[in-house]
């Protein structure tokens, strides 16, 4: 089973709440933010996302999202060859 609720910012997805818990993918941002962060898995067959506890924290968060959100690169559009 996926997650409770998905998390994006623009369009992006960065982690989710998973049985009362907030994790978020690992990038270089989010392990250089949360060096002392715990991998989980969120549910069965699932990558390990770190696990936030610094939840009340809105500056903190937003600084966490917006970093991780230069670390994910653009979605390449598939082009249909020609001929």
């Amino acid at each position: 089973m996926m997650g409770e609720y998905l998390l994006y910012y623009n369009d992006k997805l960065f982690g989710g709440i998973y049985d009362d818990r907030l994790l978020v993918k690992v990038t270089a941002s989010s392990l250089e933010l949360l060096p002392d962060a715990h991998q989980e898995i969120p549910y069965d067959g699932a990558k390990p996302m770190l696990f936030v506890t610094e939840i009340e924290n809105k500056n903190y968060l937003r600084e966490l999202i917006s970093a991780m959100y230069e670390d994910f690169s653009e979605t390449k559009k598939k082009s249909k060859k020609k001929g």
